[in-house]
């Protein structure tokens, strides 16, 4: 009885490793839960076509928007664990989300395997070029100085530019009008014509752009690429480091022997140079994460988003 269980258990030992090696054995979806051409689809199809060609099977990414991220994260939260559809998770759907949508269908924690970080784009404040306001001290004079305000856009209700929006009312004192968009196309074409004041949003969309002039960055330190853009914090507003970041996550409960190889995969194609030197353009600063440390993250990440939503009193149907 012994020599048989002893003949058996390497057996046993082996089968999370075979299935790492065998896995995948037909394509894999990565969910993109926001439209085409945006900074998150950017980034899913610049890593699924690096892990296409180390799997050995193709990484399709479709596009699933709606409801700030929710509708394509609620698809991959219901979908079998069985290492064929993951999402590329948010500080949208997966951080301001579960706070601002009263009923949203899946817990971002308990209802995901969170396997690896894949970005962190910093945020920042803009005015059109032509704009008076110079820098973040004449915004804040600015908006002291209009009644009510003044204008300052973000990408829609609920996400991560509003959110900061509040963050930084709370933090400067002061007043201002937000308006939603529906994308950051329409909101960007609306600071460049005037109609509107200001806005938020990520440093990718705004930081090449010569029809803005960009007041303060929302990273911790000054971004490579945009060496004369201050922080927040060096400008006295430390509560307003927060990035928009993206990560891969799937199904609860995706065999750990899935979560070791493409966790392994994404960390690989993250560190080949050209990803980084193409993420480095977005003024994308490299974390490297276990699939532990990611959860900790997003955890952490729900826990600071739903302090400041319920401060602010924002919600959405």
């Amino acid at each position: 009885m012994h020599r048989r269980l002893m003949l058996t258990l390497p057996a046993l030992l082996a089968v999370p490793t075979a299935r790492a090696q065998s896995w995948p054995t037909r394509p894999v979806r990565i969910i993109v839960p926001f439209p085409p051409g945006g900074t998150t689809d950017f980034i899913a199809r610049l890593v699924a076509q690096r892990l296409s060609t180390v799997l050995g099977q193709p990484v399709v990414v479709e596009n699933r928007a709606g409801a700030g991220g929710t509708v394509g994260s609620d698809l991959v939260a219901k979908s079998p664990p069985d290492g064929s559809n993951f999402v590329v998770s948010n500080i949208a759907a997966h951080g301001v989300g579960p706070s601002v949508y009263p009923n949203i269908p899946y817990d971002a924690v308990r209802d995901f395997t969170h396997i690896a970080m894949l970005a962190e784009i910093p945020s920042v404040l803009v005015v059109n070029v032509d704009s008076p306001i110079r820098d973040l001290a004449g915004f804040i004079a600015a908006a002291r100085a209009k009644s009510g305000g003044l204008t300052v856009g973000s990408p829609g209700n609920g996400t991560s530019s509003h959110i900061k929006q509040e963050i930084l009312k709370r933090a400067a004192g002061i007043e201002t009008v937000h308006v939603p968009y529906r994308g950051s196309g329409p909101m960007m074409n609306d600071v460049a014509a005037g109609q509107i004041d200001a806005m938020i949003t990520t440093l990718v969309e705004a930081g090449r752009n010569p029809r803005f002039r960009l007041l303060a960055v929302t990273a911790a330190q000054r971004v490579e690429g945009w060496k004369d853009v201050p922080t927040f914090t060096e400008l006295g507003h430390p509560d307003l480091v927060a990035s928009t970041w993206f990560g891969l996550s799937g199904p609860a409960a995706t065999p750990r022997a899935v979560v070791a190889r493409l966790s392994a995969e994404v960390l690989a194609a993250l560190a080949t140079p050209e990803i980084a030197a193409r993420l480095v353009e977005t003024g994308s600063t490299p974390r490297r994460m276990s699939p532990e440390d990611y959860t900790a993250f997003v955890t952490a990440e729900v826990a600071r988003w739903g302090v400041v939503v319920r401060a602010a009193n924002i919600t959405l149907g």
